[in-house]
């Protein structure tokens, strides 16, 4: 019979766990690699330069609207991919569960796991489970693992900004980590807000793809938001990033909820948005293949790449003024992804 929470016992090693593995995790995810139940999985990939990244996902609540745990864990680690102008391949997925986790939170977690990897043209190929016990981990926390192929003469890295490139952004900040914010806190709004988490790696593909050279950097804004990316990105460089305020895309129901709890929407977590930094004759056409995409139809240039100054990044207000925009210190709200 299937059990309807986790047990210890399925973090065995043993029958329980074998059968746990073969109830949900092989007809979630059905990759011939995964189906071998070996240690790990053997792979084919191009020759040439793969990018490798990996990242944990401990997200509370773990069920929010636009998403859960599981579709975040996916596109989170596709996108790091993407941003290293690579093409996502295959992910391995690991997950630590609370004893007497519902069985039923699992396997809608394991569904939307799949969904999100087959929009992002990815396999699952392998994987671990560990069980504790209650009260030792928050019911489930989840690390996913990726491997993505380098085409030939892509070159995308944080160090690649060059004074008189623009700054693009593909769409509005900060409507991930409001919602986690509001659904944590049990606020409710007139206006529902909704999570942003998605896979870009299709987007990214296109620029390259359409202008390769010209683009210089990509960047994914999740923790530490817009500003601490533009940040990372000027240190790296060793140039400054001008923004301007007025150009900065936010819903208007996410403003007000940042307004009204004191967060400024430059340093809240998004997970499906992309900054680029990309050669300034490129730069109108590269915006105008983002607003034929879905994802990047919001998409807008915010600012540009200036020599170093006395701070990595400045922005002009709406009033004419100049404030500085520093990385962020501190954590603003744990457990955003």
């Amino acid at each position: 019979m299937k059990q309807d929470t986790i047990t210890l016992d399925h973090g065995s090693g043993g029958k329980m766990s074998r059968r746990l593995i073969a109830e949900a995790v092989l007809p979630a995810f059905d990759d011939p690699a995964l189906r071998c139940l070996d240690d790990g999985a053997v792979l084919a990939v191009a020759e040439g330069r793969i990018a490798f990244s990996t990242d944990t996902f401990v997200v509370d609540p773990i069920f929010f609207p636009g998403g859960n745990i599981g579709d975040l864990a996916v596109n989170g680690t596709v996108n790091d991919l993407a941003m290293c102008g690579a093409v996502p391949r295959y992910l391995s997925v690991a997950m630590i569960i609370e004893e007497g986790f519902p069985r039923s939170d699992l396997d809608r977690i394991l569904q939307t796991m799949r969904r999100a990897a087959r929009a992002a043209c990815v396999r699952i190929v392998t994987g671990d489970t560990k069980v504790v016990p209650r009260g030792a981990a928050d019911k489930i926390f989840i690390n996913t693992a990726g491997i993505g192929v380098v085409p030939a003469g892509v070159h995308v890295f944080g160090a690649n900004a060059r004074v008189g490139d623009r700054v693009l952004l593909s769409g509005t900040m900060a409507d991930h980590g409001m919602t986690i914010l509001t659904q944590r806190e049990g606020l409710r709004f007139d206006s529902p807000l909704e999570s942003d988490t998605a896979p870009l790696n299709h987007l990214a593909a296109r620029m390259i793809e359409g202008f390769g050279p010209a683009i210089h950097v990509l960047r994914d804004p999740t923790r530490g938001g817009v500003g601490t990316a533009l940040n990372e990105i000027a240190l790296s460089s060793g140039v400054g990033i001008a923004i301007h305020e007025d150009r900065l895309p936010v819903r208007a129901s996410v403003a007000g909820v940042c307004e009204l709890l004191g967060f400024d929407p430059l340093y809240v977590a998004n997970e499906g948005k992309l900054v680029a930094v990309v050669a300034p004759e490129a730069a109108r056409e590269v915006l105008a293949l983002m607003h034929a995409d879905p994802l990047g139809k919001d998409a807008c240039i915010i600012g540009e790449v200036v020599s170093a100054g006395p701070a990595p990044v400045v922005m002009e207000t709406r009033i004419g003024g100049t404030r500085i925009v520093d990385m962020l210190t501190g954590e603003q709200l744990p457990r955003i992804c």
